[in-house]
This record gives structure tokens, C-alpha cells and sequence, in this order.
């Protein structure tokens, strides 16, 4: 048992540690993060129709504005590149100065673009969009540092047991986000509604628009910064993670006294010990032969099926109001007033957030743990795959008149799969099978590599998914939304592939995934004793 009794105690204590309060602050803590950030990434696809409308309308024609396929495209994908360069740099930054001191950075930034971004004011509409994607290329900047941080702070945080479902938790947040972003609009526009009455646009193409519209896009936008700022208290509150202290920054008696302050036990220094460890353990790099040996497959199949997803996982969730719109589920948008428009977007992706894309993520909270990393995503991807041909393959019986509520579950299913699989999985397994000392910047990889899915999905769904016969105003025909879910399809089915890279690591301890244990045991000589942990 020699590579049990060199754990340090305080890695064994966190691993044994009952569930306690603690755990349930982390949860919340980084959770409220990811909360905004779902909020702040979707919100915007609630609104760029009414931005359409204010900005973009010709009175003289017999439709209302709509965003020029550039702007549409600037608009809706800035933010994700915004987010695939936090990740990388504060995935890298969380390794070098540490977890704690990082995340409220990136909080920070957060609360700030969230409420530039609704002040994106300026004489022109361009230049409104220009200030717009401005600030929200920066909020994704900051996004993009919660992912790998979240991810991490929760996996070094929890014990050995229940660890998925805690990682799970805090991803499970975003469900919550994306559902209170249209629950925001809804309760906004109504409002706005309630005060400004005002006809369709084919009744009054002028008066259809009020004046206070302006206001409600920038209202939703900047709320985006209350939750992120009613968490920073409390995030930097949290002590730096015991793995990071202990085996990055070396420091062994700090990390004693922060985990005995969390766990209430006391927890020896072990200076010695530590010592020991750092001297057997090898400190290969990110680009040396020995990772790519140990762990070169894994960051390959993190990052493949990460990509893979966010592809057909984006496209979907910017894109849903377009769909509803071609089967008819939102009325032609020159029979509404522009902010009837936006309550009726709203209302039906708070149904599908509701039905189909909250409850999956809990699914996964409550079964990781049980069935495994692997087994659920294999089954998310294959489900996803199955309910996407199923809306290809007879589409146009779908979009036939009484039919789309049949469109609408099995669209519901292919969210909640998503959810219930590779949209959780892909986010916790880098968090757990990496060293402590490239962690972060691995799962910042892996997170990057979905996030250039998400930009392929949200750039190339908006122009493939023109009519091929009958495209929107200044875009080219496409191959229509029916092939394209065709090629979703076979994004989902790659994925499935490629999840077989990728190692379970149910009920593991971080040490045993990462071979930082192995590493203590292949170059061990003397194989010194250690006291092992004791009960609390």
C-alpha cells in the first residue's frame, strides 16, 4: 500500500471528507459563475431580433429589419471568440499564479462588459454594434477564465466519491442561466409591453416599434452582472485549493492550515513528506515526449469531443428561434409588434430550457457517479444522433401546420441528451484526469477546442441553414435547415467515436487519474513511511 500511505493527509482528507457545508459553498460560489456566464452567452440570441427592428427597419418595406448577415454573425459569435481566448490565457494563468487569485479577475471582468455592453450607445447603428461586440468580445474574455477555474477549483475541492456530481453541479448552473435569461426577457418585455402598447408591424410599420424598446435589450443585457457581483464576496473568500498549494506552489503547512480551517479536523503539516514527493515526482511540461506519452490521447479526445459538440450544441440554442419559426411555432414576424416578437422568442426557449435542458443537466448530477463518466456520454452522443435524424429524415412532415409540437419533444430530447451526456461530461473529465500543475491549462485546451466548435456551429448554422431556394435578405442559399441537421447529425456520431480516447475516472482519486501517484511509485527507492490520515 506504499503509494496510499505517500498521499499527503491533506490530499486524503479531502478525498474521504463526508459531504459537508463547505462542498455546498464551492458549489454555489463557482456555480453562480457559470450562471452568468449561460445568462450573458444566450441572452443575446433573446434579443437580435429586436435589434433588427430598432436598428436595421425600412419603412418601405413590407417585412420588419432584420441584422445584415455580418452583424447577425458579429453579434451572435463575438462572445465565443472572446471566450476561446479567456480560456486558453486563464486556463494557462490559473497554473501560474493559482486558482483563487485568477477567479476574481475574471469575475471582475465580467460585472464590468455586462453593463458596457448595455450602454453601447452611438449615433449610427453600426457603430452601436461595433461597441456592442466591443464589450462583449471582453465579457467573453472573462467567461471564458470561469471555465477551466470553476472546473478545477470544484474537482480539487471535492472527495474522491461524489466528486463528478459536485463538477456536474456547477456545469448544471448554466441550465439554471440560459432558463433566467428568458425568464428575465419574458417578465421585461411584458412590461414594456404592458406600458407601451403598440400595433403589428403590417398594421403600423412605424408605431410597432416604441421608442422604450431601446431600452429593454439593454436592461436584459445588463443584469447579466447581478449574480456575477453578488458572488465575488464570497469567491474571494474561498482559500486556494489544497492540490495547488501542496503540489504546485509546494507549500505544505499552508495547505494543512487552509483545509483543517474547511474541514474542522486537524490535518499535520507533513513538510517532509511533501518534500519527498516533489523530489520523486517528475515535472514534465506541456509540450515534453512524457506528456504526450502519458496524456497526449486524452487532451486529443477531451478537446475532439468537445469540439464535436458545441458544434451541433450551439447551433441549436442560437439558433432556436429560427427554427420555431420555420415550423411555425413563432408567427411571421411582420403579424407582431416588435416586442411581442421578443416575448414570443423568449417564451418558447423557456419552455425548451424548462423541458428539455435544465432536467439533464440534474440527471447527470444524480447518475455520474453511479453509471460513470464514459457510459453517460456515449449514451448522450448516440441519443443525440438518433433525435437529430429523426427531425431530419421526415422534416417535412414537421413543418407541416398541427405538426410541430412532434418537432418541438424530439428537439426537447436531443437538448436534454445533450445535457444529460457529453455537455456535462466533456466539461468534468479534464477537470479530473490531468497533473494538478497542468490542470488548468488542459482543461483550458479542451474548453477552447469546444468553443471553435461553437463559433463553427453559431457562424456556419446561421448560413447554412438559408433556404436553398428562398434565403433571408442578404444571405446566399444554403443547404436549408433540414441538411443541416443532417450534418449535426454526423457531428454527434463523430463524437461518439471519439469518446473512446478519453479515460472514466468514476471514483478515482485526482492523483491516481493524472499518474502523479504513479510517478511517486516508479521512482521510488526507499519508499520512505508515512503516517497515514487520521479520522476526523
Amino acid at each position: 500500500m506504499a503509494r496510499q500511505e505517500q498521499h499527503l493527509q491533506v490530499l486524503s482528507a479531502l478525498d474521504a471528507a463526508k459531504t459537508q457545508w463547505y462542498h455546498f459553498t464551492a458549489i454555489v460560489v463557482a456555480g453562480m459563475g457559470f450562471f452568468t456566464d449561460a445568462y450573458d452567452l444566450f441572452c443575446i440570441s433573446l434579443v437580435t431580433k429586436l435589434l433588427g427592428r430598432i436598428y436595421y427597419t425600412d419603412l418601405a418595406k413590407e417585412n420588419p429589419g432584420s441584422l445584415p448577415p455580418n452583424v447577425a454573425a458579429a453579434v451572435n459569435g463575438v462572445a465565443f471568440c472572446g471566450t476561446l481566448a479567456g480560456q486558453l490565457f486563464f486556463g494557462w494563468l490559473g497554473d501560474k499564479l493559482g486558482r483563487k487569485s485568477v477567479y476574481g479577475m475574471t469575475l471582475l471582468m465580467m460585472v464590468i462588459c455586462s453593463i458596457a455592453s448595455g450602454l453601447s450607445f452611438s449615433s449610427t447603428p453600426t457603430s452601436v454594434m461595433a461597441t456592442l461586440c466591443f464589450f462583449r468580445f471582453w465579457l467573453g474574455f472573462g467567461i471564458g477564465g470561469d471555465y477551466p477555474l470553476s472546473a478545477t477549483i470544484m474537482s480539487e475541492y471535492a472527495n474522491k466519491k461524489t466528486r463528478g456530481a459536485f463538477i456536474a453541479a456547477v456545469f448544471a448552473m448554466q441550465g439554471f442561466g440560459i432558463l433566467a435569461g428568458g425568464i428575465v426577457t419574458l417578465i421585461i418585455s411584458s412590461a414594456f409591453r404592458a406600458g407601451y402598447p403598440a400595433p403589428a408591424y403590417q398594421d403600423d410599420h412605424a408605431g410597432s416599434t416604441v421608442r422604450q424598446a431601446d431600452y429593454v435589450w439593454r436592461i436584459i443585457l445588463m443584469l447579466g452582472a447581478a449574480p456575477a457581483l453578488l458572488t465575488y464576496y464570497w469567491r474571494m473568500k474561498m482559500p486556494e485549493t489544497a492540490r495547488y498549494t501542496a503540489l504546485v506552489a509546494k507549500n505544505a503547512k499552508q495547505a494543512a492550515s487552509d483545509m483543517s480551517k474547511v474541514l474542522q479536523v486537524t490535518i499535520e503539516e507533513e513538510p517532509e513528506k511533501l518534500e519527498e514527493m516533489v523530489s520523486r515526482s517528475s515535472s514534465f511540461g506541456l509540450f515534453s515526449r512524457q506528456f504526450a506519452r502519458r496524456h497526449g490521447l486524452h487532451l486529443v479526445g477531451t478537446a475532439t469531443t468537445w469540439f464535436l459538440l458545441d458544434i451541433a450544441f450551439y447551433s441549436q440554442n442560437l439558433f432556436q428561434k429560427d427554427i420555431f419559426t420555420s415550423i411555425n411555432w413563432i408567427p411571421k414576424a411582420k403579424t407582431m409588434s416588435a416586442l411581442e416578437e421578443v416575448f414570443r422568442i423568449a417564451r418558447a426557449q423557456t419552455l425548451i430550457a424548462l423541458c428539455g435542458t435544465v432536467p439533464g443537466y440534474w440527471f447527470t448530477v444524480a447518475l455520474i457517479d453511479v453509471v460513470g463518466r464514459f457510459a453517460i456520454q456515449l449514451l448522450g452522443f448516440f441519443m443525440m444522433t438518433v433525435f437529430m435524424l429523426g427531425l431530419a429524415l421526415p422534416y417535412h412532415h414537421w413543418t407541416t401546420k398541427g405538426n410541430h409540437i412532434g418537432f418541438v419533444v424530439l428537439y426537447g430530447f436531443t437538448f436534454f441528451f445533450a445535457n444529460f451526456g457529453p455537455n456535462s461530461t466533456t466539461f468534468i473529465v479534464p477537470a479530473e484526469i490531468f497533473p494538478a500543475r497542468l490542470r488548468s491549462t488542459c482543461h483550458g485546451i479542451s474548453a477552447a477546442a469546444g468553443k471553435a466548435g461553437a463559433i463553427v456551429g453559431s457562424f456556419g448554422f446561421l448560413y447554412a441553414a438559408q433556404d436553398p431556394h428562398k434565403p433571408d435578405a442578404g444571405y446566399k442559399p444554403g443547404i436549408g435547415v433540414r441538411n443541416s441537421l443532417f450534418v449535426l447529425a454526423g457531428c454527434n456520431l463523430l463524437g461518439f467515436i471519439c469518446t473512446f480516447l478519453v479515460p472514466e475516472s468514476k471514483g478515482k482519486s485526482l492523483e491516481e487519474m493524472s499518474g502523479e501517484a504513479e510517478e511517486d511509485d516508479e521512482m521510488e527507492m526507499t519508499g520512505g513511511a508515512a503516517v497515514r490520515p487520521q479520522t476526523a
